[in-house]
């Protein structure tokens, strides 16, 4: 090492230990540790995929902690990676390895204040867990119309970083239509507010925006105002047998003439799947008496002033999709016990399809109306191109957004076949999505698995307005650097 570098080092690590004293004695010893055991657990992504390293883990109480400490950040050139739940699917949360990074937990920030019945909506902090949004909205007789299968570990400010969708998109949408009002610290630490909503108002862009899906790289959400709509009266949850996706296609679209706004989901599950989650949970069942290649999960809600006629209506509209030839097969829960056994299925085959093996996961969307003919092409053109690969797509056929895995060969070693095979099949999938008009994170977000392919293919006047709104809001690159824009 010569001189030049070695003074380099040492004054890097005066800065860094400078930094340290202050962002000490401005968060105090609940809100800033160097802890390694503290710190492991947040230092990797939910699906072990990537690892960093951090300076420290700070945990600011309130928006103007954070704003001091962004402040300082600036100052020292410290580089911050904002962190929630870390359940996300992309890397977004993870640090790099270089160590220089200051990795930031909202999960303080977890007040939900009091809900607004009349007007149905609350204003909640950041670090609020999903899980404990819903079951502070039900018991005031509301709902909080968003649900995942993370919701244990899922925050609130998490999920408007990535606009996350879920099981209720059909409709009530991603996480941009739950949104009322947001609060945020700018790169430069100002604090935005704007957390009273306003049925009106044309002060130019809707700021808001910018920061709902930007994935903590234009500010740092810090509380927000979101939309409760009544809680349910009465559901009725299907489980139902068809041919073909295409099949599953035409139900869907007979389920929305029939029910209209009582359509709350519609997922599709190939038999591969379900035969996955048999292995990985050996007491499922089978809801349906014999299997059958694809298998639809619908479910179907009404308000009070609805629940009555529920299911006759549902019973009806099954009843004409069997003489229609629709499906094959279906099976009415019988009980909430039941319906949540239904779902327990779905949300039981990404860990199920993760046991099996290696396996390549796309968050993709495609137009509605070409999800299916996708899904076969795609499948093909896999398996033709990857010998002993095999593809499955399973998810939210409703609103355009499957889960394509593509899975290695049996007794294919995971590091070398990412490496190889997986990569150039990532590729391929993302540019065949490209191809037909589609995205390549439909809710997920883009994170660090997916920065080079959206760099690769997205639209130049996209690329170019994604970097110019970082450069203006974020001209150093401190928020979460090397994570969504290429």
């Amino acid at each position: 090492m010569t001189d030049k570098h070695l003074q380099a080092q040492t004054d890097t690590t005066a800065s860094s230990m400078a930094f340290l004293e202050k962002a000490a004695a401005l968060l105090g010893p609940r809100g800033l540790t160097q802890d390694g055991d503290v710190m492991a657990g947040w230092l990797s992504d939910w699906r072990g995929r990537y690892h960093g390293a951090a300076l420290a883990l700070a945990s600011p109480a309130d928006a103007q902690e954070l704003s001091a400490l962004v402040k300082l950040c600036v100052e020292y050139r410290v580089p911050i990676v904002p962190q929630g739940g870390n359940s996300g699917m992309s890397g977004g949360a993870t640090p790099d390895a270089s160590g220089r990074s200051l990795l930031v937990s909202l999960r303080r920030m977890n007040q939900i204040g009091a809900i607004d019945l009349e007007n149905r909506r609350v204003t909640c902090g950041a670090g609020v867990v999903l899980q404990n949004l819903h079951e502070a909205a039900e018991a005031q007789g509301l709902r909080f119309p968003l649900t995942l299968g993370g919701k244990g570990s899922a925050t609130v400010g998490g999920l408007i970083s990535t606009n996350a969708g879920g099981t209720q998109v059909l409709r009530h949408g991603n996480m941009v239509a739950q949104v009322l009002g947001l609060e945020a610290v700018l790169p430069d630490g100002q604090i935005f507010s704007a957390l009273t909503p306003l049925k009106k108002d044309n002060r130019g862009f809707d700021l808001k925006q910018l920061f709902i899906g930007s994935e903590g790289t234009l500010g740092m959400v810090t509380a927000a105002t979101l939309k409760l709509i009544p809680a349910l009266a009465e559901r009725r949850v299907v489980w139902a047998a068809v041919e073909s996706i295409q099949a599953a296609r035409r139900l869907l679209l007979h389920v929305q003439g029939a029910m209209g706004e009582a359509l709350e989901g519609f997922e599709v599950i190939p038999h591969p799947s379900l035969e996955a989650v048999f292995d990985y949970a050996p007491d499922t069942r089978n809801p349906l008496d014999s299997a059958a290649p694809w298998y639809t999960l619908i479910e179907l809600v009404a308000d009070q002033a609805q629940a009555e006629s529920l299911g006759e209506r549902v019973e009806a509209m099954l009843g004409e999709a069997f003489e229609q030839g629709l499906l094959s097969d279906a099976a009415i829960a019988a009980n909430e016990t039941q319906a949540e056994a239904f779902w327990g299925i779905r949300e039981t085959v990404p860990m199920a399809e993760r046991a099996k093996g290696p396996a390549k996961q796309h968050d993709i969307a495609v137009p509605v109306e070409k999800m299916p003919d996708f899904i076969v092409a795609a499948s093909d053109t896999m398996t033709k191109a990857f010998p002993g690969c095999h593809a499955v797509a399973f998810g939210h056929l409703g609103d355009g957004n499957v889960h394509f895995h593509v899975i290695a060969p049996e007794g294919s070693d995971r590091a070398a076949w990412e490496a190889g095979d997986g990569k150039a099949i990532s590729e391929m999938v993302h540019d065949l999505v490209t191809q037909w008009g589609g995205s390549i994170s439909a809710e997920h977000g883009i994170g660090q698995l997916k920065v080079d392919d959206l760099a690769r293919l997205a639209d130049p006047a996209r690329l170019h307005l994604l970097r110019s709104v970082k450069q203006a809001l974020d001209p150093l690159g401190l928020l979460n650097p090397g994570k969504l824009i290429p």
